[in-house]
């Protein structure tokens, strides 16, 4: 703990107006970087959440320290950090490519809402620290990030006849160790297969290579790349 911070962390006027500053500052810069890279949730929104969350923080210190009522500081908290869940999921987005994105905005306005807990709370060290990593995540990790080998996903459509050729197909893919995303079923009502399936496969794996295995097992009517 900083020394000459702690006459700032009285619940005093002087304090609650650097608390709420400092709040405001933290919530900017992290959205300032969302702003850049066109996010959802950008400059405007991490300000709210930062800001609202020191409110809640330090409403609960100044009804148990100004007020001397029996309240549980520590409740107001994680009601915040519960509520700011919910804010996150909006901006998660599924494309029509069934990959996700928005995660790594969601959990960073999950993580600058509790460093506005943090600055509300008169904890400036914290806050800072926190806002200088949540940057840190958001752009230098990024690039290390993108360098990270992923395995190919892709969505393969699968016509038969008999539902045990399914079970084939997922044994297979257990054994090749490849990860099943997604898995859509419905009945048809063809001449020459019974049952469609699509499925979303992750693994080590190529299309080509899995659809080439894939066509051959028994009960496969066909099988295609989408």
């Amino acid at each position: 703990m900083l020394k000459f911070l702690d006459p700032l962390r009285d619940l005093d006027f002087l304090g609650v107006l650097i608390r709420m500053i400092g709040a405001c500052l933290c919530g900017a810069v992290v959205g300032l970087e969302r702003s850049a890279k066109n996010r959802p949730a950008g400059f405007r929104t991490h300000i709210l959440v930062c800001m609202g969350a020191a409110v809640a923080a330090m409403t609960g210190a100044y009804l148990f320290v100004g007020l001397k009522l029996p309240a549980d500081i520590s409740r107001i908290s994680s009601q915040v950090i519960s509520g700011l869940g919910f804010i996150g999921a909006g901006t998660i987005i599924v494309t029509r490519k069934l990959t996700i994105k928005g995660l790594t905005t969601a959990a960073g306005l999950w993580t600058t809402g509790i460093v506005g807990l943090a600055a509300g709370s008169g904890y400036y060290e914290l806050a800072l620290l926190g806002t200088a990593l949540i940057l840190l995540c958001e752009t230098a990790f990024g690039k290390v990030a993108s360098k990270i080998r992923e395995d190919p996903q892709f969505l393969v459509e699968i016509l038969y006849n008999e539902k045990n050729s399914l079970d084939s197909v997922l044994r297979f893919c257990k054994d090749e160790r490849m990860s099943i995303v997604n898995l859509k079923i419905h009945t048809l009502e063809d001449d020459e297969a019974d049952y469609a399936a699509q499925v979303t496969l992750r693994g080590n794996l190529s299309q080509a290579e899995a659809l080439k295995r894939i066509r051959v097992m028994p009960g496969i009517v066909a099988v295609v790349g989408i």
